[in-house]
């Protein structure tokens, strides 16, 4: 057996049921031009206790595929998201 992938992320989406996206960003070296480039991947995450919110910082380990797109699991929530609460719009009088 090989060693379970560990990402560290943001979460970009949580509407699923069970289900967040995770968007995980690495630094590579452009071949030509040897600049540092940003690159992104978003990676579905099983989320059983749906603990993980929108903008959370949270750790995802690889497992068994879970779905067709599931390949990872939420760990654990290393930062929670400041200032998530969203208010209802205010009624014109």
């Amino acid at each position: 057996m090989g060693k379970q992938k560990k990402f560290t992320g943001v979460v970009v989406s949580d509407k699923m049921q069970k289900t967040v996206v995770v968007k995980i960003m690495h630094l590579s070296r452009h071949a030509k031009y040897a600049k540092t480039v940003r690159r992104y991947n978003k990676f579905k995450a099983h989320d059983e206790k749906g603990i993980a919110k929108l903008g959370d910082t949270v750790a995802i380990v690889e497992t068994r595929p879970l779905s067709k797109d599931k390949r990872f699991r939420v760990e654990q929530v290393v930062k929670k998201a400041a200032g998530t609460h969203v208010s209802a719009p205010e009624e014109i009088v």
